[in-house]
C-alpha cells in the first residue's frame, strides 16, 4: 500500500512537471519576455510560486476597479459641494443607486424639465420696462414689508442694464423685486403639496389617485424606499430670505455672467449638457455652471437641491425640529447648516447672515404672494 501511494506522489509531480515544461514552451513562443527574466537568473519553484500568487491576486483585485472606472465615465455628472443639483438638465433618465435602491433622475426632475422646455425666444425686457411695470402694477418693496403682498410679476429673464444701476441700494431693490414673486410661488406649490400629504397622512385609507400621487412625490424628492417620514421632511419650503441672500451673493446681485446669460441664480454646477464655463477655470476642470431657459427653473432647481441632497441633510433635519416646535423657519438658524453650499464653508454662512440682517430680508419671510389673472380666471 505504501510503494502504491509512493508511485502515485511520483506519477503526480512527473506530470506536474510536464505541464511545467509545456507551459514553459508554450509562454516562449510569445516571447513573454518576464518568464525569460526568471530563467536567465534561475529562479526557483517558492519564488515562482509567491510571484505567481501575486499576479493573480492583483489582478482579480485590479479589475474590478478598472470595470468600475470605466462604467462611472458614462455618468452624466457628479456631486460636489457646490454642485447645487446632482442632477443634469441634459440627462435622459440615467438611473443610479442612491442607499442600494435605483433611483431615476428623469422622474426626480420632471417639473423642471417642463420648465426648462418652455420657449427659448422669450423677450427679454430692459430695465426701464421693468421699472414701468412695478410702477404701474403699484408694485414697491416698502409695501411688502409694510402689508407683506407681493404682486404676481413673473420675469422669465433678468434684464442686462441692472449691472449699470450705479445706486447700490436701487440695484439690490430692483434685483429682490424680480427674484421675490418666483421664490414666493416655488414655496407656494410646496406649501400646496404639503397640505395634501397631511391630509393622505391622517386618513386610515388612501385612493388610487392618492397613491399615485405619492409615488410621484417619492420619486420627485428622490425616495425610493416610499418611506413617509422622509417625504415629510423634504417636501417642505425654503425661507425667503435664505434664498434671496443665496441668490445674491452667487449673482452680484444680478449682475453676474451666469445669471445674465444663463439664468443661473444659485451657481448650480454640471459636467455635461448645457452650462457656461467660468473663464478663469483651469482646463483640467470638467464642471460648467448649470444654464436655464427661463429664471423659475432656477429657482425650482435650487430648492430642490436643498430638499434632496444628502449635503444638506442636516439643514432639513433642523428645520423639521423648528416645525416640531411649532417654530417659524428662521433663516438665521437655517443658514448654519449650508456651510457645504460653497468650498469656503463657514466663511460662506457669515456671509450670508450679513447680507440677511443688512438689507432686512426676513421681512420677506413672512410675506404672500397675490394670485395672477390666470389663476383667478381658473376660480371662477
Amino acid at each position: 500500500m505504501v510503494y502504491k501511494i509512493f508511485y502515485v506522489i511520483i506519477y503526480l509531480k512527473l506530470k506536474r512537471l510536464r505541464r511545467y515544461k509545456e507551459m514553459k514552451k508554450r509562454f516562449n513562443s510569445y516571447n513573454l519576455r518576464f518568464l525569460k527574466f526568471f530563467d536567465q537568473r534561475n529562479m526557483g519553484s517558492i519564488p515562482r510560486i509567491f510571484l505567481s500568487s501575486f499576479l493573480v491576486v492583483l489582478f482579480f483585485y485590479c479589475t474590478p476597479i478598472f470595470i468600475n472606472f470605466l462604467n462611472n465615465q458614462d455618468l452624466e455628472f457628479k456631486n460636489n459641494s457646490k454642485a447645487i443639483l446632482a442632477y443634469t438638465l441634459s440627462n435622459e433618465g440615467n438611473e443610479k443607486t442612491l442607499n442600494n435602491q435605483i433611483l431615476d433622475e428623469k422622474d426626480l426632475l420632471v417639473d423642471i424639465f417642463s420648465l426648462n422646455d418652455l420657449e427659448t425666444d422669450t423677450v427679454r425686457l430692459n430695465a426701464a420696462t421693468i421699472e414701468q411695470l412695478f410702477e404701474d402694477t403699484d408694485y414697491k418693496l416698502d409695501d411688502v414689508r409694510e402689508k407683506k403682498l407681493v404682486k404676481p410679476v413673473a420675469l422669465t429673464l433678468l434684464p442686462q442694464e441692472i449691472k449699470k444701476i450705479e445706486n447700490t441700494k436701487k440695484r439690490k431693490e430692483f434685483f429682490i423685486q424680480i427674484i421675490l414673486p418666483l421664490i414666493l410661488k416655488e414655496n407656494n406649490n410646496i406649501k400646496l403639496d404639503r397640505k395634501r400629504l397631511f391630509t393622505i397622512i391622517n386618513k386610515s385609507n388612501n385612493s388610487n389617485l392618492e397613491k399615485k400621487w405619492l409615488d410621484k412625490k417619492y420619486k420627485q424628492y428622490g425616495i425610493p424606499s416610499k418611506d413617509l417620514s422622509v417625504l415629510k421632511i423634504r417636501m417642505d419650503e425654503i425661507p425667503v430670505s435664505l434664498a434671496i441672500a443665496q441668490a445674491a451673493k452667487e449673482t452680484g446681485w444680478g449682475t453676474s455672467r451666469f445669471a445674465q446669460e444663463g439664468n443661473a441664480l444659485f451657481g448650480q454646477w454640471t459636467w455635461s449638457g448645457e452650462g457656461l464655463k467660468p473663464k478663469d477655470a483651469d482646463k483640467d476642470q470638467g464642471h460648467k455652471v448649470m444654464r436655464f431657459n427661463v429664471l423659475q427653473a432656477s429657482v425650482r432647481a435650487y430648492q430642490r437641491n436643498l430638499n434632496t441632497h444628502s449635503s444638506y441633510k442636516d439643514f432639513r433635519k433642523a428645520r423639521a425640529r423648528l416645525r416640531d416646535l411649532g417654530k417659524d423657519l428662521d433663516s438665521l438658524i437655517l443658514v448654519q447648516y449650508l456651510d457645504e453650499y460653497a468650498e469656503i464653508g463657514d466663511k460662506y454662512v457669515e456671509v450670508l447672515q450679513k447680507i440677511i440682517k443688512q438689507n432686512n430680508l426676513k421681512d420677506f419671510d413672512d410675506a404672500k404672494l397675490l394670485p395672477s389673472s390666470i389663476e383667478l380666471e381658473s376660480l371662477i
